[in-house]
């Protein structure tokens, strides 16, 4: 394990604060997708060192990031997707000016267990997979097994993303697990012979099977060229131009050290 993919647990502990006073002097609060969380962890471990500024980190999900950005009980807010009108005009109803700033980029694997024969899917296949319309992995060159599909809950800025590439206008079948994080979805797909789901590229890891989309495998090079048709971008967003600390930790993508940092965490830099 790198130093970075180290350094991320000690900001997971500060995380588990409370956020309070978003203004408070000498502190950055952070809230949002657990997909930047692990960007976010390892800016705010390197920050802390480099500065001394304590940095909290929480990972509630892209939607109440943006919620806690619009009630001012955060500095900034990560998102795996763009804010939406409705959040932007909530905002600025309350006195909040959304900017958004690209950290990275970042593919949307496709994941089964290691066992599963299976290496390539297309869209077409995966959306009626989460359809409900394909249901047995022999439908699609696997073995006679009923297929587990597992999805984000509805505030995952992964699960837009999912829904907006994938699903389009269609709904996702009611038989789909729920899990709460990217984590969870593969730790659900690892111990699942028979499952299926979704994660940010930088989450694959041994333990589960990246699958080829569309005749393209997910990968940093496969991402940043756009070839691989699951990408997207990755956000946070900040009260107005930032400033002071806020302003040099959102800096860090493009620094030297944080390129270095999303490199090693599995993420592309933009």
């Amino acid at each position: 394990m790198n130093l970075f993919k180290k350094i991320i647990f000690g900001a997971a502990v500060m995380g588990l604060m409370a956020a309070g006073d978003a203004s408070a002097a000498g502190k950055i609060v952070i809230d949002g997708s657990t997909t930047v969380g692990p960007i976010a962890k390892a800016f705010a471990a390197y920050f802390h060192k480099k500065t001394g500024i304590d940095v909290t980190v929480s990972e509630s999900g892209s939607g109440n990031g943006a919620k806690s950005l619009i009630n001012k009980t955060c500095d900034i807010a990560d998102m795996s997707r763009p804010m939406e009108p409705k959040e932007i005009a909530a905002a600025k109803a309350n006195g909040v000016n959304p900017v958004e700033h690209v950290v990275a980029l970042d593919g949307l694997s496709m994941i089964v267990h290691p066992s599963n024969p299976v290496a390539k899917l297309t869209t077409a296949q995966i959306h009626d997979i989460y359809l409900g319309k394909i249901t047995n992995w022999k439908q699609v060159g696997g073995p006679n097994a009923q297929i587990v599909f597992v999805q984000r809950e509805s505030n995952s800025g992964t699960q837009e993303c999912f829904e907006k590439l994938v699903m389009k206008d269609d709904k996702i079948a009611p038989a789909a697990e729920t899990a709460a994080s990217n984590g969870a979805v593969k730790s659900r797909v690892a111990s699942t012979p028979n499952a299926i789901g979704f994660v940010g590229l930088g989450f694959v890891d041994k333990s589960v099977k990246p699958l080829i989309v569309n005749g393209v495998k997910p990968s940093i090079a496969t991402v940043r060229n756009g070839s691989y048709v699951l990408h997207r971008p990755l956000f946070m967003y900040t009260n107005g131009q930032p400033k002071g600390d806020v302003a040099k930790f959102i800096n860090l993508p493009k620094t030297p050290d944080g390129k270095r940092m999303i490199s090693e965490l599995g993420f592309v830099n933009k």
